[in-house]
């Protein structure tokens, strides 16, 4: 006679996953199921934070999630359990003589031993266990997906970003149609939307839900009682950034120097060559690439400034990673990492940076993309400013800030003697750690960059 069995359950461990070579541990920020909830594969099932960089973690089976060992706000090692899953093996059939009572199958025991007898004996078939699924870490947002309260919808974090950069409340996104898996919003649905948005007729309908969000969204902050101040909390990175800054400043004695320089033959090679360079190169070329390029070549006349600093010991890096501030969509600064930078010409520098900035404005950066900078460039002339004083990112030992390129009268020498001529200028600023980087060596790399800038060759082949 023929007897079926129930598998039994099978606990699945999920672990806290390893967002880089670099990553020691992680901060849970949001659980999004709680004990209970069933978990589809791959659905998103909590969110993490190292660093700058907070990422979604799938859910790598399916299953019903048993325990959360570590709550919110905890920080949790690489490798350590976080929660417990539980899945349910497929139910399987064998075949015996021997018999099962209703005890036993409600307890869901193994077969007995087969007595001999002189039936056909049929292949016990053993119950098949859910294959072992890798699961990938999916980058997301400082803001993070939402889940509208009214409908359960998943939004991404490149469409809640986009959302939160043009004033779209909340009750306004749910109402935009979506084409992607299962009705999700994707990014040509929201750009469609503010296409049509722009209307005049469009834009008096949503001003009321844009109020309402932004009332909903001040509820961190305090407003006195006379209106005059309002305390408004800080947001995670803004913490971040905040205790990164004191800690630089208590850590290292900051000191800056400046130098100006005479770009014009850089900038009018640029602007000579950068529509052939796009059309060959299928890249936008910008200074960018090009301060980097001058900085690696005055590292490798200048190796001290590419330290740091470990007790009482100077550590030397033999490598060059160069570290490029970049802007996110909410304001805030991330600095992602060109490696080994000294091994890119400028074509590969350039599709690097574009690389980076791009993916930058999408909040689409990995956590191993943010570290190991051995030095750091900042463009505070985006701003329109025309110089900075730039906090050191630690452990590294120095930054330079790069200003705005103005047209001003200058003195240029010539065969026939000096001449006042229209130039292009622009100041260069070094932040050095006075500890281990005195005047001289700071002083002379910031001049052997401005070196290398005022030498650029207008020639110059692409």
């Amino acid at each position: 006679m023929v007897i079926h069995y129930l598998c039994p359950m099978a606990d699945f461990n999920l672990i806290m996953p390893k967002m880089g070579e670099s990553i020691m541990e992680a901060t849970i920020l949001r659980w999004l199921k709680k004990p209970g909830d069933m978990v589809a594969l791959d659905e998103t099932i909590l969110e993490i934070a190292t660093d700058k960089v907070d990422s979604e973690i799938p859910s790598p089976v399916a299953g019903r999630l048993e325990k959360i060992i570590f709550q919110e706000n905890d920080v949790v090692p690489v490798g350590q359990t976080i929660a417990v899953i539980t899945t349910e093996a497929k139910a399987s059939a064998s075949q015996g003589n021997g018999a099962s009572t209703p005890q036993e199958k409600k307890e869901q025991a193994p077969p007995p031993p087969a007595v001999k007898t002189e039936e056909k004996r049929v292949p016990v078939t053993q119950p098949s266990l859910p294959p072992v699924v890798p699961y990938v870490p999916v980058a997301a947002s400082h803001s993070r997906e939402l889940v509208s309260n009214s409908s359960g919808r998943f939004y991404s974090p490149l469409v809640r970003n986009i959302a939160a950069s043009e004033g779209i409340a909340q009750s306004e996104l749910d109402q935009i149609e979506g084409t992607g898996h299962e009705g999700r919003v994707t990014k040509s649905d929201i750009l469609n939307y503010l296409q049509d948005r722009s209307q005049p007729s469009a834009k008096k309908e949503i001003v009321q839900p844009v109020r309402e969000e932004m009332t909903s969204v001040a509820k961190s902050s305090s407003v006195s009682a006379d209106g005059a101040t309002e305390i408004i909390e800080m947001d995670r990175m803004r913490k971040l950034i905040a205790e990164h800054m004191v800690r630089s400043k208590h850590t290292s004695p900051h000191v800056t120097s400046f130098v100006e320089v005479d770009v014009t033959d850089m900038v009018m090679w640029r602007e000579k060559i950068k529509n052939n360079y796009l059309h060959k190169y299928g890249e936008k070329i910008t200074y960018t690439p090009i301060f980097i390029e001058a900085v690696v070549k005055a590292i490798r006349d200048f190796p001290m400034i590419n330290v740091s600093v470990d007790g009482d010991n100077i550590i030397l890096k033999k490598y060059i990673n160069i570290g490029m501030a970049a802007a996110l969509p909410n304001g805030n600064l991330i600095v992602p990492v060109i490696k080994n930078a000294d091994g890119f010409n400028l074509m590969g520098l350039t599709k690097a940076v574009n690389d980076f900035a791009k993916r930058a404005r999408e909040n689409n950066l990995k956590p191993d993309e943010i570290q190991g900078g051995t030095f750091t460039i900042t463009n505070v002339g985006t701003f329109g400013n025309v110089m900075g004083t730039p906090i050191i990112y630690q452990p590294q030992v120095a930054i330079m800030a790069t200003g705005a390129i103005r047209k001003k009268p200058g003195v240029v020498e010539t065969p026939y003697g000096d001449l006042i001529a229209i130039r292009h200028y622009m100041f260069l600023s070094l932040s050095y750690d006075h500890r281990v980087v005195d005047g001289f060596l700071g002083g002379s790399f910031l001049r052997k960059v401005a070196d290398y800038l005022e030498a650029f060759d207008p020639q110059r082949e692409i």
